[in-house]
């Protein structure tokens, strides 16, 4: 066979696997399993997103643990009275905060002794703990944490109240439809509470609920009137209807004056809404009447809260009297 005997030919090998590599590779590739996620590895940018994401949240929860430390991550009612009736009533009570030097009066007592005989913890805390505590309402001294509302279903709680129906006093319902203003929620459940109202009706989107600031806003009125919330508010009121109920709702254009209201002696539902918008076209479409409130030309409408504690009071007359 010939050979190549040039000086300077050198034999180039060829790139690529060389015999045996294929087994190493196999093996190198072995265990290794799926990439992990961007998140999971350490040098990404995602991992040191998640693990601040993570400090972020541990610190929020350990101030909130905290007296004075931040807002508690919980319902608060402030203020001495709010405080007062929320014992009076038996609203589960977890913590009571009473600032330092607190001067004593006959209702801040009443707390103290409320809160011995349950057990309830009570804490000291100076005013700028307390205000920073309740997100600077007005506290007058004490704050009471308390779990979140738990609301009763709108449905049963008309039946109930149909079943136990009295001939001298007909059950009497508000509903909000659309109210997301807290402090319009909590003068409409103190308009309840005074004129012997049964009952506050809620939508279960799109609107406010008895938060701490409703709940400052009734006077304590949240824990005598009971609150539900109805998942569709136009199918609660139709179930209303069906059990002997009257569907009445307030609007400035409707078609009966106040005190024309003849149904105010039968049971009621009363629906009141925005004070921008006013009532929905479906709930508009369910009530039996339209009522209006007479007032001066100059003024275009009333607070929806007002609205109510007028007609609550109209229709406790005529009940009165009847």
């Amino acid at each position: 066979m010939a050979q190549n005997n040039r000086a300077g030919a050198v034999r180039k090998k060829k790139k690529g696997a060389v015999v045996g590599s294929g087994g190493q590779r196999r093996k190198g590739l072995e265990g290794k399993g799926p990439t992990p996620k961007a998140e999971d590895r350490v040098y990404h940018k995602a991992y040191k997103a998640k693990q601040a994401a993570a400090r972020r949240q541990q610190s929020s929860h350990g101030r909130s643990q905290r007296s004075g430390g931040g807002p508690i991550k919980e319902d608060l009612v402030t203020g001495r009275n709010s405080v007062l009736e929320a014992l009076r009533a038996g609203v589960p009570a977890k913590t009571l905060f009473v600032a330092t030097k607190i001067e004593v009066d006959d209702r801040v007592k009443d707390i103290l002794q409320l809160c011995a005989e349950r057990q309830v913890p009570t804490l000291e805390a100076s005013r700028s703990e307390l205000d920073r505590l309740s997100a600077d309402a007005i506290h007058q001294g004490v704050v009471l944490q308390v779990p979140p509302y738990e609301y009763p279903d709108a449905d049963e709680l008309a039946s109930s109240l149909m079943a136990r129906r009295d001939e001298s006093h007909p059950p009497l319902l508000v509903a909000a439809d659309g109210i997301t203003d807290p402090r319009n929620l909590g003068a409409i459940i103190r308009s309840v509470s005074a004129f012997a109202g049964d009952g506050v009706i809620l939508p279960e989107r799109r609107s406010a609920g008895v938060t701490a600031t409703a709940w400052k806003t009734s006077s304590g009125a949240a824990a005598r009137v009971p609150v539900a919330k109805a998942t569709n508010l136009t199918r609660t009121l139709e179930n209303c209807k069906k059990q002997g109920y009257f569907v009445v709702g307030l609007d400035g254009g409707g078609d009966m004056s106040l005190p024309q209201l003849e149904l105010a002696t039968e049971p009621l539902v009363v629906v009141v809404g925005s004070e921008g918008k006013g009532l929905s076209r479906l709930v508009t479409e369910h009530c039996d009447a339209i009522v209006s409130i007479p007032i001066e030309s100059a003024m275009e409408s009333l607070n929806a809260s007002m609205a109510v504690g007028i007609t609550l009071y109209e229709i406790a007359r005529r009940r009165a009297s009847a």
